[in-house]
């Protein structure tokens, strides 16, 4: 089954419908690599998709186990890219959680959870995942 369209719109942008909700994403490659950065760069979705990931599947550790809830947390994150090859070096990404009670069963398991999310496992070795959660 086909996830996604990509549509080249020009000016270095692309349009990705996702078929099953019809969602829309727009990327733009960034200012320094010949874009005008009005939006993610592929390379961002990346980097976002692993902070999203870790969060998305700390949900279902929650969920699953009858843990405290993980809503109202948060991921920032920073990427960066390293020169020739251009490619993403290192992603770090700090989750801020919301000030509950977490037993220290859950905030391991939350925290084994974030490091094996499939985006982790899937991207290079060589790339730094820098992850940093405040409880």
């Amino acid at each position: 089954m086909v996830t996604s369209l990509v549509k080249y719109v020009g000016e270095l942008r692309t349009e990705a419908t996702h078929l099953q909700s019809g969602t829309v994403i727009n990327t733009d490659a960034p200012k320094d690599n010949h874009g005008k950065g009005e939006a993610f760069s592929p390379t961002d979705l990346v980097a976002t998709a692993l902070a999203s990931c870790m969060i998305s599947i700390m949900g279902i550790v929650a969920m699953k186990e009858g843990f405290t809830n993980v809503d109202g947390s948060s991921a920032e994150v920073v990427k960066i890219m390293y020169p020739d090859p251009r490619r993403i070096g290192e992603v770090h990404v700090k989750i801020t959680f919301p000030k509950k009670d977490f037993t220290d069963k859950e905030k391991k398991m939350y925290e084994h959870a974030a490091h094996t999310c499939p985006v982790a496992k899937s991207l290079h070795p060589d790339i730094k995942q820098i992850i940093e959660f405040i409880w």
